[in-house]
């Protein structure tokens, strides 16, 4: 009588070490990639090594995360925000309008005119979801709308006109350095991003934006209304703008009908950089910090390195394209890890 032999089977992965493997891939990769990102410009760009350098990477990174804070909800849901460059620029000259009236104060002005960017921001950010919903039209579509909407706009609220003289103690404050490194501004931007980091990870509303962007007819199936998010998510997107167009004000100290030209697609891609995947359902706001400082990173290194503005877009570009490459590659690792 011959011994039968049992088929070889792999031994599955411990939920210890599948969640590390998970680690290592959607997230440690990206802040790896940003590690040696900086390692080689420290090594390699005159001055890139300073303090008085990363004082700047901070400063000119507080927009671009603010902005993709937002975007983060919008891409998790399976969407796109194109106008959040324009309703930057709506909410900065109506901000800059409030805060020069003259029959406020100081404190009444900044304080109403952070209500009104946030107030014109999230209107602008709930239309475009609720006509994309509503009328079942791709978020691409409305909000490229939008875009032309919101930059007109700015430009009938200014008079297409440079709107100066905001209060002193507004201009201190976007000026204010605590401790020495760390600009006001950008720790506006960190307390965005911890906002939304609490949202996504700890409450239902933040499951299921998550849940959407992986399956919305499952949602549906459950109970839920996924158009109610998907809304949400895009007010989310343009409540963040009108934060940023404050952010804006502070660093710049003007509003202006063409400020957050280009904006938007800088927003997009650091979500991309950082993980967050475009079909929706996958990603971190943590990342997409990450991923705004690896752009910031890349352009300050490249103009530190002498390249000129011509070639920076084409570094950057690439940089996005490979992204989107590693993220299919991330994926399938994933499944397997699974």
């Amino acid at each position: 009588m011959t011994e039968t032999s049992e088929p070889l089977v792999s031994a599955p992965v411990s939920p210890g070490r599948a969640k590390f493997l998970r680690f290592l891939i959607r997230d440690a990769g990206v802040l790896l990639a940003l590690v040696l990102i900086t390692l080689f410009f420290s090594a390699t760009a005159p001055y890139f090594a300073t303090p008085d350098n990363a004082l700047k990477i901070f400063v000119q990174i507080a927009i671009n995360t603010v902005l993709a804070a937002g975007m983060t909800f919008v891409i998790l849901t399976g969407g796109i925000d194109l106008s959040v460059g324009s309703v930057l620029a709506l909410c900065t000259v109506v901000g800059a309008t409030v805060m020069i009236d003259e029959d406020l104060s100081p404190a009444a002005a900044i304080t109403l005119a952070l209500l009104a960017c946030m107030a014109t921001g999230a209107v602008c950010g709930f239309l475009n979801g609720w006509i994309s919903t509503r009328w079942k039209i791709p978020s691409f579509i409305v909000t490229l709308g939008m875009l032309n909407m919101a930059a007109g706009a700015a430009r009938v609220v200014s008079d297409n006109s440079t709107i100066t003289g905001l209060p002193q103690s507004f201009v201190d404050f976007g000026n204010l350095i605590i401790g020495g490194f760390l600009p006001s501004i950008f720790l506006v931007a960190v307390l965005v991003i911890a906002a939304g980091w609490f949202v996504l990870r700890f409450t239902v509303f933040g499951r299921m934006i998550f849940a959407v962007g992986t399956n919305d007819e499952a949602v549906r199936l459950s109970g839920h209304n996924p158009d109610f998010y998907k809304v949400a998510a895009f007010t989310i997107s343009g409540l963040t703008a009108g934060i940023a167009a404050m952010v804006y004000l502070l660093r710049l100290n003007i509003g202006s009908p063409i400020a957050g030209v280009g904006y938007e697609l800088n927003a997009i891609a650091a979500v991309i950089i950082g993980g967050t995947s475009l079909s929706g359902g996958k990603g971190s706001i943590i990342g997409t910090l990450v991923g705004a400082c690896i752009l910031q990173v890349l352009s300050t290194g490249l103009q530190l390195l002498g390249v000129g503005d011509n070639f920076k877009p084409i570094v950057i570009g690439l940089v996005i394209v490979l992204a989107v490459i590693l993220d299919a590659y991330r994926e399938r690792l994933l499944r397997k890890i699974r």
